[in-house]
């Protein structure tokens, strides 16, 4: 019965608190109006995958077999007692040949969270960003190897060439060639030569990524990256196959953030590097980041035991002996040395270098400036409170859309179908959060404003009883 009325309520708040007349406008080139027999009204077509992911239901057949018994779900859909509830397959021919290849559901999200903007509930100022894996609907015995170029490109790499090439001229060095330009490069046919590697790809959905982390099972899955405000309001989201990185995802979600105005974006070790520090504040947006453990051997000098000199840009070691600009690579790193000769000698050196040829090499990249200026903002009294709210915030959001919507794994296949499961499992959780808000307005109002959605369904119930059972005498009085 608790779960019967939480799904009663539920319905009854969404449909009191939102409006999906939008949903016309979105559909409109979609459908004919003077070729075809009629249609299922858009909205209540587009309701039925809402009820799927608010409720966490597994399937379309399901959901359907939900909707024939379950009054409350009825009423949301705008069917009454007698009215043919739409087969399974419906929504996935409408699917099929109306929405597939366009953005409707991401622009049902946009619209859902418009409203939610619209009551002043949304803090766009500070933004909480993080990745998620949902399981595919892959099996992972079937699949097979691929060649792939081992380095692709990153959203950086011409501006880090200009730099690279800038501060090498800076020190007198000449610019490094283009490995295009390289003969080396060409193999014998003339055609150019690419590090490739095996990459695992599944032959159920090849858009998916093999995904394994720590002790979590190897799996083919996708990558949900999401922002949220410090409420919990989930602002955006991208999907990605589950084999690439936090950082080289991120690009694309910061430039749907960036029409949002964010001051500062809180993100997690994932997202920690040069390249994005850069990003963020030359956008004069604060990024925060937590702390990183420097990695190194063991029994071994760690990195920040070197210290820079900023103005005679040099590494004092922990000897206090100097290491001197040698180089600028192609990964964009100024490679410090030093002098072997007094390393040789050095009392230190079996904590300091392994290397034969008795010469330690400090890196530094750089872009490290950036960085450092994280790195000071992660000291601040704000910087350690927003990082702290990571977990009540985005972490929240994703354990409630594994937890309550179905979002451990997925049964679409394909990233774009995986793209309107998320994008619609996302509205429903804005949806729900707005209606409890409006709910609670509402009846603490002096208005009835806040119990008219309760009275329409309880209307609604009264109807069907009178149609099994007429009572001539029985009468609502609200």
């Amino acid at each position: 019965m608790n779960n019967l009325f939480r799904k009663i309520t539920c319905c009854v708040k969404i449909d009191a608190a939102i409006d999906f007349d939008f949903i016309y406008d979105l559909v409109e080139d979609k459908y004919s109006s003077d070729t075809g027999r009629p249609s299922i009204d858009p909205v209540t077509l587009i309701k039925i995958p809402i009820i799927q992911y608010m409720f966490g239901i597994k399937s379309m057949r399901q959901t359907i077999k939900e909707i024939e018994v379950n009054v409350a779900y009825r009423w949301f859909l705008g069917l009454d007692f007698y009215d043919p509830v739409p087969h399974f397959s419906t929504f996935g021919k409408n699917y099929k040949r109306r929405f597939e290849g366009t953005d409707l559901f991401e622009q049902i999200f946009t619209q859902i969270l418009f409203q939610c903007m619209k009551q002043g509930l949304v803090d766009t100022d500070t933004m909480f960003v993080d990745s998620t894996h949902v399981k595919a609907a892959a099996n992972r015995k079937k699949s097979k190897k691929i060649l792939v170029a081992k380095k692709s490109a990153r959203f950086y790499d011409e501006q880090l060439k200009k730099e690279i090439d800038s501060d090498r001229e800076m020190h007198g060095k000449k610019p490094l060639k283009d490995k295009d330009d390289d003969d080396d490069d060409l193999n014998s046919g003339g055609t150019m030569s690419v590090q490739m590697k095996e990459q695992k790809q599944s032959t159920v959905d090849p858009e998916s990524g093999w995904f394994h982390k720590g002790e979590h099972k190897e799996v083919f899955a996708y990558s949900i990256e999401t922002a949220c405000d410090r409420h919990g309001w989930i602002l955006d989201y991208t999907v990605h196959p589950g084999n690439e990185h936090d950082s080289k995802t991120f690009p694309s979600l910061y430039e749907k953030l960036r029409a949002f105005g964010p001051r500062t974006i809180v993100m997690d070790a994932g997202y920690k590097n040069p390249a994005i520090a850069k990003l963020l504040i030359d956008d004069e947006v604060i990024p925060v980041f937590p702390y990183t453990r420097k990695h190194s051997k063991e029994n071994f000098f760690r990195s920040n035991d070197f210290v820079y000199d900023e103005y005679y840009d040099c590494y004092l070691c922990p000897n206090n002996q100097i290491l001197k600009y040698s180089t600028t690579n192609r990964d964009g790193y100024r490679e410090y040395k030093s002098n072997r000769h007094i390393c040789e000698a050095c009392p230190m050196r079996a904590k300091c270098t392994e290397s034969k040829n008795m010469q330690k090499v400090v890196n530094r990249h750089l872009w490290q400036d950036y960085l450092d200026i994280c790195e000071d903002i992660r000291h601040t009294p704000e910087g350690r409170e927003l990082y702290a709210l990571r977990k009540e915030t985005i972490e929240r959001d994703f354990g409630t859309a594994k937890e309550h919507h179905g979002m451990r794994y997925t049964q679409q296949v394909g990233k774009e179908k995986m793209a309107m499961k998320v994008g619609l499992t996302f509205a429903c959780m804005n949806m729900k959060k707005l209606a409890r808000i409006m709910w609670r307005k509402g009846r603490s109002s002096s208005d009835d404003t806040g119990n008219t959605g309760i009275y329409a369904f309880f209307n609604f119930i009264y109807n069907i009883f009178a149609t099994l059972m007429p009572f001539p005498d029985l009468q609502f009085n609200y």
